[in-house]
């Protein structure tokens, strides 16, 4: 049950050029300028989980791809509703959500923004 009080909200901020993704004892810190990719998706997909938990609709916690063999992050308020997929130095994919729906959209929309901003400045 402490497990979930601690987790049962996702809280963002974009400031100084970063993004920080805050779910209880999962924390992530990424530049902006380092997204490579942003999209919606409808599910996650199958992974080992190395740790974290499921709770009802909510799953959080560090995954590992088994094709790559990479960490990902989980941060889903609610597994019924579309995600983000953030892909970061390539790597690094985070899957995240929040249960208002608008929150998620608001997000994706301005994490695309810098995506298509940085992909304009490269070309």
């Amino acid at each position: 049950m402490s497990a979930f009080t601690l987790h049962y909200k996702n809280w963002y901020e974009v400031e100084n050029g970063e993004l920080k993704i805050l779910s209880g004892a999962y924390y992530q810190r990424l530049p902006l300028e380092e997204i490579d990719s942003v999209m919606m998706v409808e599910r996650i997909p199958e992974m080992e989980r190395a740790h974290g938990f499921s709770w009802l609709a909510k799953e959080k916690g560090v995954f590992k791809d088994s094709l790559t063999e990479s960490k990902v992050y989980v941060f889903v308020d609610d597994l019924r509703q579309q995600k983000i997929r953030l892909v970061h130095k390539d790597t690094l994919k985070i899957f995240i959500n929040f249960t208002d729906s608008l929150t998620t959209q608001r997000l994706f929309e301005n994490l695309n923004d810098v995506v298509l901003a940085k992909n304009e400045k490269l070309n």
